[in-house]
């Protein structure tokens, strides 16, 4: 099995909630990025999905929008971003991590060459916003060739035609983005998020996470009672902005993350 489905698996055996923190590559700067990134396994994140900066990331809220510019302005790319994820594995070998961004970055890299080097450096799966299911060979299938998950979004908007169409080559999870908009949008209730995940487990019977507007360790065990993961973003990436010091940026997202997982871990009493 793959690092996403041993953890999955895992989790569904102790009867709880994954929880899926998202940490953009190289903010503020590369050394800080990868010391919040090699604690986050022992902060309590059970998955990592890792931000390929970009210049226009068209999908995401202002806090990660500012946290691709602050990486880019500090020479932050895709080499860097996979160098980052080798390293993370010369110590962790088991914690599963998502790259998650746009296809202009891959297609700049070459997909071949981007593939290649996204196995050798340990990542398990791939969201690109951007790539819809129409475009499948583009990236989707060559990336499944190789060992590596393509994790797809689905919205409210998605209608069961749509779901079938997207989900036909899915793999790792299903992200479920819970309210129309970009990142760090306003939540959705709970009510909407258990009709939308049962409808999605209809077509599939990959776990499903949810994410999109969840910032707080209450929200959090909220959705962890009725999804397979639970996704926060915004919210870490914000304690970034706000710190005054790299090492004041990796206390306070490890701490935060500390304070979800615990939430997340209790959810199902």
């Amino acid at each position: 099995m793959s690092r996403l489905q041993q953890r999955f698996a895992q989790l569904k055996n102790e009867n709880r909630a994954a929880l899926v923190t998202f940490l953009t590559a190289g903010d503020p700067d590369y050394d800080t990025a990868a010391a919040i990134l090699n604690g986050l396994p022992q902060a309590g994140a059970d998955i990592i999905e890792l931000g390929m900066p970009f210049t226009d990331p068209m999908a995401d809220g202002p806090a990660i929008q500012l946290s691709s510019l602050r990486a880019l302005a500090q020479g932050q790319n895709v080499a860097a971003t996979l160098k980052m994820i080798g390293e993370f594995r010369q110590h962790d070998n088991e914690t599963p991590i998502v790259l998650m961004g746009y296809f202009n970055p891959i297609h700049r890299y070459g997909v071949d060459r981007f593939i290649a080097d996204a196995g050798k450096a340990g990542v398990d799966g791939l969201i690109v916003v951007d790539l819809p299911a129409e475009h499948d060979r583009d990236l989707c299938l060559p990336a499944q060739a190789a060992g590596i998950d393509f994790v797809r979004l689905t919205t409210p908007t998605s209608d069961d035609a749509r779901l079938q169409q997207i989900l036909g080559n899915a793999g790792g999870f299903v992200y479920y983005v819970s309210v129309a908009g970009t990142t760090g949008a306003g939540s959705a209730t709970i009510e909407h998020v258990q009709q939308a995940v049962t409808r999605i487990r209809r077509h599939t019977d990959l776990p499903v996470s949810v994410g999109f507007g969840i910032r707080t360790p209450e929200q959090a065990a909220n959705i962890a009672r009725v999804a397979d993961g639970v996704v926060v973003g915004s919210a870490l990436v914000q304690k970034i902005a706000e710190a005054n010091s790299g090492e004041q940026a990796r206390v306070d997202v490890l701490e935060l993350c500390s304070e979800l997982a615990q939430a997340v871990r209790k959810a199902r009493g």
